[in-house]
């Protein structure tokens, strides 16, 4: 009797003590048996010695990343949403594309390149003959109008298009770096595209479409040097007088906003030099006496426009002489 008394006791004890998670206290544990790792060997053989550096940071340039400031201006981007141009409709340094084009500007460069395209894909030999040359800057510059429009923070024509005609038309740019009869083939096609663009239709999805989108790919910095120097010899024209300025105020106009646009798209991250504070200098010069132009047109001032002018073809000119090979 004394026996099952005491197992009743005991078993009624165990019951009423609470358990770890009824009382809330953590379950003890027993302590982890400590990691035994392996020892590194006395000496490594010569094919592994080779893969390493001696001492990385004598071999390592530039100062280290800095990645607590990375961190904390990622969590600066307002609603977690990328800081990047594309997806903001800002350009770099804070400005916002309106500050450099219009949106009528941009329609009228795609209407402008089109003529330009037209030719130079009237006709397979005339496209192997070098109209494959014209063809690229008339594309790349087509691509470049549709990389702004798409980033821009005005209500722009053919916004809802402009991502996926960016793509196709910067490919089609790069590919006819050559005049061979895929390039012709490929070239004729776009160029159907963007005339049922112009006429009111939406351009065919494709598979194709880029999702990572680097600025870099929109126009090659040689098709966007060509399309400055037309640019170049129209800004000149219109200055040479205050009579031909008068005349050509609106010509003007559209010209050295696209030279601002060109200059604040070739500091995007991916372009030749970008990282570079020299070229961006350069460039930023280059867009900022655009933009002092643009002011000087929309107020008609002749003189003013010159001195932009004249600011303009000096960065041009040193940046040449410092990066043309």
């Amino acid at each position: 009797m004394g026996k099952r008394i005491a197992l009743i006791v005991l078993v009624a004890l165990a019951v009423a003590v609470p358990t770890a998670a009824e009382d809330g206290r953590p379950e003890r544990r027993r302590p982890a048996k400590e990691r035994v790792r392996a020892r590194p060997p006395a000496a490594w053989d010569k094919a592994t010695e080779a893969v390493f550096f001696d001492d990385a940071f004598n071999t390592l340039e530039g100062e280290r990343p800095d990645f607590a400031g990375l961190i904390a201006g990622s969590k600066a981007a307002p609603d977690g949403g990328s800081m990047e141009p594309a997806a903001t409709g800002r350009a770099s340094g804070g400005f916002k594309w309106s500050t450099l084009v219009s949106p009528d500007t941009l329609a009228d460069e795609i209407k402008d390149m089109k003529s330009v395209v037209a030719k130079a894909v009237a006709s397979a030999s005339d496209f192997k003959g070098g109209g494959y040359e014209e063809a690229r800057n008339g594309f790349s510059a087509i691509a470049l109008a549709f990389g702004v429009i798409a980033a821009h923070d005005g209500d722009v024509r053919w916004k809802k298009d402009a991502e996926q005609a960016r793509d196709l038309f910067a490919r089609v740019g790069f590919n006819c770096k050559v005049g061979t009869a895929q390039s012709f083939a490929e070239a004729k096609t776009r160029m159907a595209d963007l005339e049922a663009l112009l006429e009111g239709n939406a351009i065919e999805a494709t598979a194709e479409r880029e999702e990572d989108f680097r600025w870099s790919q929109v126009a090659a910095r040689p098709a966007l040097m060509a399309r400055l120097e037309t640019s170049d010899a129209v800004v000149s024209g219109a200055t040479a007088s205050k009579e031909e300025f008068n005349k050509q105020v609106e010509t003007f106009l559209h010209e050295v906003e696209i030279v601002a646009a060109i200059g604040e798209a070739i500091q995007q991250s991916d372009y030749e030099y970008h990282d570079d504070d020299t070229y961006r200098g350069y460039a930023a010069a280059m867009r900022d006496a655009a933009v002092r132009a643009r002011e000087a047109a929309q107020k008609s001032d002749y003189d003013a426009a010159r001195t932009a002018v004249g600011e303009l073809k000096k960065s041009c000119d040193t940046c040449h002489g410092d990066y043309r090979s």
